[in-house]
């Protein structure tokens, strides 16, 4: 697996502090897995913290007694003293540090080295790592740089990418955060000018009446039907991959699908010429659950949930299918292009 990730940097002339990019162009890390024989599984049952530490380099100093131990870097009280000092070496190198004690602190994260590939017999799959949520983010920003720019539209097409779904998005960049909220308030604000004959009052109200004319459609990927395991999906209403985007739902409300946003989106398919599935959660069982609920409740948006369907989901590498990136585009783009007309319809 490669290394990658931001460090914090400071200017040793002028104080100045910022933040740089780090690629390590090699794979220099390896979770060593267990073999079966012992009979202790790496299935999810290995401790996160004890057994999946990752391996960066050796160090056989304890079989030569005269060896001297590598000495820790950037002086006493530093950032980069209290890190492997093979690795402080080899991150400045990349950024062309020469002062270790610049370095102020660093964000890492390991990440699958391997390119994605298409597979199957027809190349009718995608195998990559990180399709969660990529595979969405991208349909949906494609579609907003390629959606139509009519002078008689009145609405604002904004697409939201967020940080830290996986563990809760209580963080300044995530969806629990305010940060969507405060962007379309500074947006009303902007639009709304007094000065110039608008006759509704820049405020709480118009900002209410913002967010109940407005659609949200939550995206995260979703199960595809899964040959191996069926029983983990409804019958019936499992979606399929190279088909299209699917609309989940849950009764345990960790979706904000309902029937309502159900009818929207199926009409805005009609009218873009796409086809929606159905993701039907079982009632004995769980979705992993999406930012949709947090953001719909928060704002009073209508909303629903959709997903690109997917297998091998929070694998190192995923599977997906070679048409469902263009099919995702296709949905969101017809979304951005026929909301306006759809809501006049159930207003008419």
């Amino acid at each position: 697996m490669i290394k990658g990730g931001r460090v914090v940097v400071r200017d040793p002339e002028t104080g100045q502090t910022t933040i740089q990019l780090v690629k390590i162009d090699w794979p220099i890390a390896r979770i060593p897995t267990l073999a079966p024989h012992f009979g202790i599984g790496m299935m999810g049952s290995n401790n996160r913290e004890t057994q999946a530490v990752p391996i960066i380099g050796l160090d056989n100093s304890d079989l030569y007694p005269n060896a001297a131990p590598e000495q820790p870097l950037g002086g006493t009280g530093s950032f980069a003293s209290t890190q492997p000092p093979k690795l402080v070496k080899l991150i400045a190198g990349q950024l062309g540090i020469n002062d270790y004690s610049t370095i102020l602190n660093w964000e890492l994260e390991l990440y699958d080295s391997q390119p994605a590939t298409v597979g199957g017999m027809d190349k009718e799959f995608i195998f990559a790592g990180r399709i969660d949520d990529k595979l969405c983010s991208w349909a949906a920003f494609m579609a907003l740089l390629h959606a139509k720019q009519e002078e008689d539209e009145g609405v604002i097409k904004l697409v939201a990418l967020f940080d830290d779904e996986e563990i809760g998005s209580l963080l300044r960049q995530g969806a629990r955060g305010n940060f969507l909220p405060i962007t379309l308030e500074r947006a009303v604000e902007a639009l709304n000018d007094a000065n110039e004959g608008s006759t509704q009052i820049f405020g709480p109200g118009l900002m209410g009446q913002t967010f109940a004319k407005s659609f949200l459609v939550s995206s995260d990927v979703t199960h595809a039907a899964h040959p191996n395991f069926p029983q983990t999906n409804l019958a019936g209403h499992s979606p399929r991959l190279n088909v299209g985007v699917a609309l989940c739902v849950d009764a345990s409300a960790h979706m904000t699908t309902d029937t309502v946003s159900m009818a929207i989106l199926d009409r805005v398919a009609a009218l873009s010429g796409c086809v929606n599935q159905r993701h039907m959660i079982r009632n004995d069982s769980r979705s992993g659950g999406t930012v949709g609920p947090m953001l719909s409740s928060a704002m009073g948006v209508k909303a629903a949930d959709v997903g690109i369907p997917q297998l091998s989901m929070h694998s190192i590498r995923a599977t997906t299918g070679s048409l469902d990136p263009g099919l995702g585009l296709k949905f969101y783009k017809g979304f951005l292009d026929n909301w306006e007309k759809v809501d006049k319809e159930w207003h008419m």
